[in-house]
């Protein structure tokens, strides 16, 4: 065997390729479920909602663009024009970082802190009711423990799990 050429892939049995179908249909449906309640609802993007609830978690409400981009999975490019669209609502401001002027912070406003607070609940409800509640206990832990390894493979320096608080 010539070492350039790549070894066969294996091919899913059908049980395997049963669960990765499915899985694909839910990966492709919750997007846009939670997109079009929170449209409704709050006249937000899950994007955007993502956004400001990271904000909304971090110390003063406050983040670095490189850092609130890691916790998103966004390229820069593309928190920077969604950040753009929520400061020109008045929901998000953007200011030098004193400690690094080379870096830009992004923080919370008080309306950006109130729409946060009122999408909350209608988001929790549509995944309550859409992926929570749909499945036992024991589901839940398999679902986290299911995540958890894939995530382990997809994030290995854990960034976006790092957004997940311990106990929740």
């Amino acid at each position: 065997m010539n070492t350039n050429e790549t070894p066969p892939v294996q091919g899913l049995n059908s049980s395997q390729l049963h669960a990765w179908m499915r899985f694909v249909a839910v990966v492709e449906l919750v997007p846009g479920l939670l997109d079009s309640q929170l449209q409704r609802d709050s006249d937000l993007s899950h994007f955007e909602y993502y956004v400001l609830a990271m904000l909304s978690e971090a110390p003063n409400r406050t983040l670095r663009m490189t850092g609130l981009s890691s916790m998103t999975n966004s390229s820069l490019p593309r928190l920077s024009h969604v950040v753009r669209r929520l400061e020109d609502r008045g929901l998000v401001q953007r200011s030098p970082c004193p400690t690094d002027r080379r870096a830009t912070n992004a923080a919370l406003t008080e309306p950006g802190w109130a729409v946060v607070q009122a999408a909350a609940p209608g988001h929790i409800r549509t995944v309550r009711e859409n992926v929570i509640d749909p499945l036992t206990d024991e589901q839940v832990a398999q679902l986290d423990a299911i995540s958890h390894q894939l995530l382990l493979k997809l994030d290995p320096t854990n960034r976006l799990n790092n957004s997940v608080p311990e106990g929740a």
